[in-house]
Formats: C-alpha cells, sequence, structure tokens
C-alpha cells in the first residue's frame, strides 16, 4: 500500500490523538500528561526502546529496521509544548487549562510524528535505526538544547536529523525549505533606565526616564537602518516598556525595557549586541540619566545542510508533487541546537488559510496530517533503504 494512501487511512485515529492533545496543552518544561500519553503510544506501537525524562521531560523512541547492515540511525523531531495564550477558536476541543494554549502547532507535530511511529513499527521496511525525538520547551526553553546536553545525540548514535513545522498560508500538505540559514538567532535584553522622580509639573527638577527611555525605543532602530548592511537581516523590537508609576502627575524615577533581536548572521548578531548597549547608554548619559543593559543570546541561527535539504526536499516532492524555496524566517526555533549537534534538515509543511502562529484563533489543519506523516515515513525508507 502507498504510504500515502496508509495515512489517510489512518487520518481518523491520528486526529483523534491531535485533538486530545489540543484539549490538554502544557508549557514548556512541564509536558508531563502529553510525555506520558507519548511514552504510552510508542510502547503500544511496539518500538524496541522508550526512554523517558531526556531533557528533562522529553521522549525517544526507537525502532529498529528488519536489517542494519548499514548500522545508522536518523533521528526524527516533533515539538510537544503549547503557548500561554487564551485560545479563542471556539472548537469543540478547545484548550480546557485557562490560559494555555496549541496557538504554534505543536500537537499536530507530535500526532503527526506518532502516525508515522505506529506505520514504521508495524512495517520496519528499512534498514538501520529510527530515533522519534519528542522535544519540550520549543516555545523559549531550550528544550532542543537540554536533549542535546543531555547525549540524546551520542546514546543513540544519531547521525542526522530531520524536523517539520506547519506553515499557515501555504497550501494544505505542500511542502516548502530552503538550505543554508533559514530560521534567525533569537536573542533577548532588558535595559533599565534610572533617573530622577519627581512630580510631572516640574520636570526641570527632574531627569526624566519616560522621556530618555522613548528616545532610546526610536534611536534603537538604527542598527538596522544606519548600522547593519542593508543586505543583511536584523530585527529589533522593544516590546514591552513599563515605568512603574500608575500616577498621572508623577514621573518615574525608573523604566525597564525588554525586546529582541533576530539575526542571521554571527558578525551582525555581534553588531546588534554592542550597539544596543552603547545606544542605551550614550543615550541615557546624553539626559543625565543612566541605562543598564542586560543582553542574553538565546536560540542560534538554524542552519539546514545542503545535503539533507536537497533530500528532504526529494522526498517532500515524492509526497506532495511538489517544494517550493521557503523564505528566510526571522522567528526562532530551537531545532537549531539538534541541526548544530548533527547535519540536518528543517521543513515547512502546509497548514491551508489558517490565522497565524501564536494567534488565539490559529488551529492546526487535520487535513495536513497525511502528508507530514508520509514525508517522515518517505525520509526513513529513502535514506535508510531496506537491504
Amino acid at each position: 500500500m502507498p504510504v500515502k494512501n496508509r495515512f489517510a487511512e489512518l487520518l481518523p485515529e491520528i486526529t483523534e490523538w491531535r485533538r486530545d492533545i489540543h484539549e490538554h496543552p502544557e508549557i514548556l518544561f512541564d509536558t508531563h500528561r502529553t510525555s506520558a500519553l507519548v511514552a504510552d503510544k510508542l510502547r503500544a506501537f511496539g518500538c524496541d526502546e522508550v526512554v523517558t525524562g531526556i531533557g528533562r521531560t522529553g521522549v525517544v523512541g526507537i525502532i529498529k529496521g528488519k536489517s542494519n547492515k548499514s548500522g545508522r540511525t536518523i533521528g526524527l523531531r516533533a515539538d510537544m509544548d503549547a503557548l500561554p495564550i487564551h485560545e479563542e477558536t471556539g472548537v469543540e476541543y478547545a484548550s480546557k487549562t485557562p490560559g494555555a494554549m496549541h496557538a504554534c502547532g505543536h500537537d499536530g507535530h507530535t500526532a503527526m510524528l506518532l502516525g508515522a511511529a505506529k506505520y514504521l513499527a508495524e512495517t520496519r521496511n528499512f534498514d538501520g535505526t529510527v530515533a522519534v525525538i519528542f522535544q519540550p520547551a520549543e516555545e523559549g526553553g531550550g528544550g532542543g538544547r537540554e536533549m542535546v546536553d543531555d547525549g540524546m545525540m551520542e546514546r543513540w548514535k544519531i547521525e542526522e536529523v530531520y524536523g517539520m513545522h506547519n506553515w499557515p498560508g501555504v497550501p494544505t500538505g505542500s511542502f516548502a525549505i530552503r538550505s543554508g540559514p533559514f530560521f534567525a538567532a533569537a536573542d533577548q535584553f532588558d535595559i533599565y533606565v534610572t533617573g530622577k522622580g519627581g512630580h510631572a509639573a516640574k520636570p526641570q527638577e527632574t531627569i526624566d526616564t519616560t522621556v530618555i527611555a522613548s528616545h532610546i525605543v526610536l534611536a534603537l532602530q538604527t542598527i538596522a537602518s544606519r548600522n547593519a548592511d542593508p543586505v543583511k537581516q536584523v530585527v529589533v523590537s522593544v516590546t514591552s516598556f513599563e515605568t512603574g508609576s500608575k500616577a498621572h502627575n508623577v514621573i518615574p524615577e525608573t523604566v525597564h525595557l525588554k525586546g529582541t533581536v533576530r539575526t542571521l548572521d554571527p558578525a551582525i548578531q555581534d553588531l546588534a549586541e554592542r550597539r544596543l548597549k552603547e545606544i542605551a547608554e550614550g543615550t541615557a548619559a546624553t539626559f543625565g540619566g543612566a541605562a543598564r543593559v542586560d543582553y542574553r543570546r538565546g536560540y542560534p541561527v538554524m542552519v539546514n545542510s545542503d545535503e539533507q535539504t536537497e533530500f528532504a526536499a526529494e522526498v517532500a516532492r515524492a509526497v506532495s508533487g511538489d517544494c517550493a524555496e521557503a523564505p528566510l524566517v526571522m522567528g526562532g526555533e530551537d531545532f537549531a541546537f539538534m541541526s548544530n549537534a548533527r547535519p540536518g534538515a528543517y521543513i515547512l509543511v502546509g497548514n491551508g488559510d489558517t490565522a497565524n502562529v501564536h494567534h488565539p484563533k490559529y488551529n492546526f489543519n487535520d487535513e495536513a496530517i497525511p502528508a507530514g506523516c508520509s514525508w517522515w515515513a518517505e525520509i526513513v525508507e529513502r535514506r535508510l533503504p531496506a537491504a
């Protein structure tokens, strides 16, 4: 039976898994229910080994092929965690956890990889070993880093790794990918501005932190427009401006700014960090105040390896008939920790005409499940052909 037909037959069952996970979202590393569900299903499928607690709450299932003449092992990774968002979809299987929602489709990723794992454990039509990797804390917690640091790659001798993400706005079940830098490095910063508070009617007696911080917000935009090479991507966004004052007539003593920097080039990342500190400190000093900057490097640039990307695109074309070139994405993706540790490729699967990810009305499109499962299965059977 063709792989795509097999997963069309399994679609109702996989959809049921997905919607159950959607109803019970868990954030960051607190994926205890989801991890247990995944582990139970992998055991029921007949995986040769199921290990929990990798990277705190991650799960790894090992499936051995009919033969192992190649001695090779490849990894397939899906993320499990949700977001701290109140759901507004109105679907009957909406989140039962207030303030938590699968707003990025990780429920769909997990369900698709479970579907592929069931198929692979039943057929074992490959030579070698597959590690199905279910990761917590993709949404800012660095779960991928935790699993790599836990020795996952070495423990199972994983040689290369593949990941997938749904993508709204792309036709359902179609694919897109690009080689080289794909998702951006994602850094965070906090700027603490200090001046002299006082009565709003006597600004001459104060050092106005609100004015200082406002100038800093605007000046930071010159990093992209006047410091970075125009052909290099960099995004500097101030996302929070907190004065700590609730009164209309008080000039606050301090202001706290928060934000993020996104880059695709290490040299531009270095430039952005240096200039952010210089601009914040220099602007504050100009007005008689002071600024302290806390800059933290987050997820690195996610880079697709050339050989694995070409292969992943070939498989996508076999599954859907086409594979487009994906755009550069300035969002972060902690699959980067795995693809930094081993050669790998990360692909986008179309979610159709839906709300964007991280939106309270977003919902994973179950019609994408057969294509996603088929891609996983074809990756294995083509990369590890039966002897």
